[in-house]
Protein backbone atom coordinates (compact mmCIF):
# COMPACT_ATOMS: atom_id res chain seq x y z
CA UNK A 1 0.00 0.00 0.00
CA UNK A 2 1.29 3.40 -1.00
CA UNK A 3 1.70 5.89 1.54
CA UNK A 4 -0.49 8.57 1.35
CA UNK A 5 0.85 12.77 1.56
CA UNK A 6 -1.73 13.94 3.33
CA UNK A 7 -0.86 17.90 3.68
CA UNK A 8 -1.12 17.76 -0.25
CA UNK A 9 -3.90 19.66 -1.84
CA UNK A 10 -5.38 17.18 -4.28
CA UNK A 11 -8.07 20.15 -5.71
CA UNK A 12 -7.16 22.84 -8.48
CA UNK A 13 -8.63 25.86 -8.57
CA UNK A 14 -9.44 27.10 -11.67
CA UNK A 15 -12.07 30.82 -11.09
CA UNK A 16 -13.66 32.15 -8.58
CA UNK A 17 -16.88 34.22 -8.16
CA UNK A 18 -18.48 36.06 -5.15
CA UNK A 19 -21.71 34.77 -5.22
CA UNK A 20 -23.06 36.90 -1.93
CA UNK A 21 -21.58 38.63 0.23
CA UNK A 22 -23.11 40.59 3.52
CA UNK A 23 -21.63 41.45 7.01
CA UNK A 24 -21.08 37.77 8.28
CA UNK A 25 -21.05 35.52 5.67
CA UNK A 26 -19.17 35.50 1.76
CA UNK A 27 -20.48 32.71 -0.44
CA UNK A 28 -18.54 31.89 -3.84
CA UNK A 29 -18.47 29.54 -6.58
CA UNK A 30 -15.12 27.66 -7.88
CA UNK A 31 -14.46 25.97 -10.83
CA UNK A 32 -12.34 23.35 -9.78
CA UNK A 33 -10.09 20.51 -10.88
CA UNK A 34 -10.96 17.63 -8.67
CA UNK A 35 -8.86 15.00 -7.57
CA UNK A 36 -9.88 12.65 -9.66
CA UNK A 37 -8.93 15.03 -12.78
CA UNK A 38 -12.43 15.53 -14.03
CA UNK A 39 -13.74 19.36 -13.98
CA UNK A 40 -16.60 20.82 -11.17
CA UNK A 41 -17.32 23.04 -8.98
CA UNK A 42 -17.54 23.83 -5.48
CA UNK A 43 -19.42 25.97 -3.52
CA UNK A 44 -18.29 27.70 -0.41
CA UNK A 45 -19.46 29.83 2.43
CA UNK A 46 -17.08 31.44 4.70
CA UNK A 47 -18.18 33.02 7.99
CA UNK A 48 -16.68 36.06 9.04
CA UNK A 49 -16.64 35.25 12.65
CA UNK A 50 -15.50 32.30 14.67
CA UNK A 51 -18.37 30.43 16.69
CA UNK A 52 -17.76 31.24 20.48
CA UNK A 53 -19.29 29.23 23.18
CA UNK A 54 -19.21 29.14 26.39
CA UNK A 55 -20.19 26.27 29.10
CA UNK A 56 -20.69 28.31 32.91
CA UNK A 57 -20.94 26.01 35.54
CA UNK A 58 -21.51 27.43 39.09
CA UNK A 59 -20.23 26.28 42.24
CA UNK A 60 -23.17 23.64 43.08
CA UNK A 61 -22.13 21.98 39.52
CA UNK A 62 -25.81 23.50 37.14
CA UNK A 63 -24.92 24.94 34.15
CA UNK A 64 -26.65 28.15 32.58
CA UNK A 65 -28.48 27.26 28.91
CA UNK A 66 -29.74 29.87 26.83
CA UNK A 67 -33.46 29.45 24.93
CA UNK A 68 -34.29 31.29 21.75
CA UNK A 69 -35.85 30.72 18.34
CA UNK A 70 -33.28 29.86 15.66
CA UNK A 71 -34.82 31.53 12.83
CA UNK A 72 -32.96 29.25 9.85
CA UNK A 73 -34.57 26.31 11.77
CA UNK A 74 -38.22 28.06 12.51
CA UNK A 75 -37.50 26.20 16.24
CA UNK A 76 -37.06 26.95 20.12
CA UNK A 77 -33.32 25.76 20.54
CA UNK A 78 -31.36 25.39 23.79
CA UNK A 79 -28.24 26.06 24.05
CA UNK A 80 -25.21 27.05 25.78
CA UNK A 81 -23.91 31.02 25.57
CA UNK A 82 -22.48 31.56 22.28
CA UNK A 83 -21.60 34.13 20.02
CA UNK A 84 -19.85 35.28 17.34
CA UNK A 85 -15.99 36.62 17.38
CA UNK A 86 -14.60 38.93 14.62
CA UNK A 87 -12.11 37.37 12.75
CA UNK A 88 -9.16 40.13 14.04
CA UNK A 89 -10.57 39.47 17.96
CA UNK A 90 -9.23 37.01 20.72
CA UNK A 91 -11.66 34.37 20.87
CA UNK A 92 -11.32 34.49 24.82
CA UNK A 93 -12.85 38.12 25.13
CA UNK A 94 -15.47 37.33 22.63
CA UNK A 95 -15.92 34.60 25.46
CA UNK A 96 -16.19 36.76 28.32
CA UNK A 97 -18.63 39.25 25.68
CA UNK A 98 -20.87 36.76 25.11
CA UNK A 99 -21.62 35.17 28.66
CA UNK A 100 -22.36 38.44 30.26
CA UNK A 101 -24.09 39.80 26.78
CA UNK A 102 -26.25 36.57 27.03
CA UNK A 103 -26.74 35.96 31.14
CA UNK A 104 -25.45 38.56 33.12
CA UNK A 105 -22.68 36.43 34.33
CA UNK A 106 -19.27 37.21 34.73
CA UNK A 107 -16.52 34.49 35.83
CA UNK A 108 -13.78 34.63 37.87
CA UNK A 109 -12.13 31.46 36.24
CA UNK A 110 -11.67 30.23 32.34
CA UNK A 111 -10.47 27.63 30.77
CA UNK A 112 -10.09 26.72 27.35
CA UNK A 113 -12.36 23.12 26.20
CA UNK A 114 -11.87 22.71 22.61
CA UNK A 115 -12.20 23.82 18.72
CA UNK A 116 -13.55 22.14 15.76
CA UNK A 117 -14.78 22.56 12.56
CA UNK A 118 -18.37 22.82 12.22
CA UNK A 119 -19.28 22.10 8.34
CA UNK A 120 -16.16 21.54 6.86
CA UNK A 121 -17.06 20.03 3.52
CA UNK A 122 -18.96 23.68 2.89
CA UNK A 123 -17.86 25.59 4.70
CA UNK A 124 -14.66 27.23 7.16
CA UNK A 125 -16.31 28.50 10.35
CA UNK A 126 -14.41 27.46 12.99
CA UNK A 127 -16.22 26.97 16.88
CA UNK A 128 -14.07 27.01 20.41
CA UNK A 129 -15.36 26.87 23.45
CA UNK A 130 -14.69 27.53 27.26
CA UNK A 131 -15.64 26.79 30.30
CA UNK A 132 -16.18 29.64 32.78
CA UNK A 133 -16.35 29.37 36.79
CA UNK A 134 -16.65 31.35 39.56
CA UNK A 135 -19.40 32.82 38.23
CA UNK A 136 -20.78 36.24 39.95
CA UNK A 137 -23.99 37.38 38.50
CA UNK A 138 -24.93 40.89 36.76
CA UNK A 139 -27.29 42.54 34.33
CA UNK A 140 -27.92 40.49 30.93
CA UNK A 141 -27.15 43.13 27.97
CA UNK A 142 -28.77 40.97 24.88
CA UNK A 143 -28.53 42.15 21.06
CA UNK A 144 -31.87 43.83 19.49
CA UNK A 145 -31.92 40.04 17.49
CA UNK A 146 -31.74 37.73 20.85
CA UNK A 147 -35.47 37.47 22.78
CA UNK A 148 -33.32 35.32 25.37
CA UNK A 149 -34.50 32.66 28.29
CA UNK A 150 -31.67 31.95 30.49
CA UNK A 151 -31.92 28.22 32.50
CA UNK A 152 -29.95 27.05 34.83
CA UNK A 153 -29.81 23.06 35.07
CA UNK A 154 -27.73 20.34 37.01
CA UNK A 155 -24.57 19.26 34.55
CA UNK A 156 -26.19 15.65 34.48
CA UNK A 157 -29.51 17.20 33.10
CA UNK A 158 -27.97 19.07 30.45
CA UNK A 159 -25.72 15.62 29.45
CA UNK A 160 -29.14 14.31 29.45
CA UNK A 161 -30.79 16.43 26.49
CA UNK A 162 -27.89 16.33 24.43
CA UNK A 163 -28.28 12.24 25.00
CA UNK A 164 -31.98 12.41 23.93
CA UNK A 165 -32.02 15.79 21.37
CA UNK A 166 -33.03 17.95 22.97
CA UNK A 167 -29.95 20.22 23.20
CA UNK A 168 -29.12 19.69 19.43
CA UNK A 169 -26.90 23.07 18.98
CA UNK A 170 -23.52 21.81 17.53
CA UNK A 171 -21.46 23.92 19.95
CA UNK A 172 -23.78 22.95 22.85
CA UNK A 173 -23.04 19.16 22.30
CA UNK A 174 -19.44 19.49 21.74
CA UNK A 175 -18.83 21.72 25.32
CA UNK A 176 -21.02 19.22 27.28
CA UNK A 177 -19.90 16.11 26.03
CA UNK A 178 -16.63 17.57 26.11
CA UNK A 179 -16.85 18.21 29.65
CA UNK A 180 -18.20 15.44 30.39
CA UNK A 181 -15.54 12.95 29.05
CA UNK A 182 -13.36 15.91 30.99
CA UNK A 183 -14.68 14.90 33.65
CA UNK A 184 -15.09 10.70 33.52
CA UNK A 185 -11.24 10.86 32.96
CA UNK A 186 -10.14 12.95 35.60
CA UNK A 187 -12.33 10.52 37.53
CA UNK A 188 -10.10 7.80 36.55
CA UNK A 189 -6.67 9.24 36.93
Amino acid sequence: MAEVETNQNPWQIVSTREIYDNAWINVREDEVIRPDGEPGIYGVLHFKNMAIGVLPIDKDGGIYLVGQHRYPLDQYSWEIPEGGCPENEDPFIAAQRELLEETGLSAGNWEYLGTAHLSNSVSDEVAHWYIATDLVQGEAEPEGCEDLTVRKVPFKEALAMVISGEITDSVSVMAIQSYAIKALTSMKS
